[in-house]
């Protein structure tokens, strides 16, 4: 038995490794990357959102975000534009084919659930709760243990 089979960290990687190959499958035939696809994702439950509000969403800084948006702009899938009141805000929209891609791409994540074992929404309600909890507890970690160290304590 490797060493890395007892590692939560480990399963976790693997798992989202693996998650992400399958979206990259179904999603080729759209030439959308995940990341991209969570961007549209967002954008058809949520609306018109900024960069920062995405960054948020995503967890992405806008320098990671920016050039992916970049790509689905020139794809025409989305339109940014520069906030009159504040021209540092940049909002992003989706266009007529980002809104046609919903219903292109409404059953991959079914797909990628069947995939997966997942197979009513009781297991994928409890799995994402752990997952956000586990989340949530790490994120709370470190940034404890980096105000920690800051302090020099």
């Amino acid at each position: 038995m490797a060493v890395t089979d007892e590692m939560v960290c480990f399963s976790l990687y693997s798992a989202a490794r693996a998650t992400t190959q399958a979206y990259r499958a179904l999603l080729a035939p759209w030439g959308l990357t995940y990341p991209q696809y969570l961007v549209l994702a967002i954008l058809w439950h949520e609306g018109d959102q900024t960069i920062g509000s995405l960054g948020e969403a995503m967890q992405l800084d806008s320098g990671t975000l920016s050039p992916l948006v970049r790509r689905l702009e020139q794809a025409g899938h989305v339109a940014r534009a520069r906030r009159s009141d504040d021209e540092r805000v940049v909002t992003v929209a989706l266009t007529l084919a980002g809104h046609a891609l919903r219903h292109d791409l409404a059953s991959i994540p079914a797909q990628v659930a069947r995939f997966s074992g997942i197979h009513d929404d009781a297991h994928r309600r409890r799995l994402i709760a752990e997952l956000q909890e586990l989340t949530a507890l790490l994120q709370d970690a470190t940034t404890d243990a980096a105000a920690h160290a800051r302090s020099g304590a």
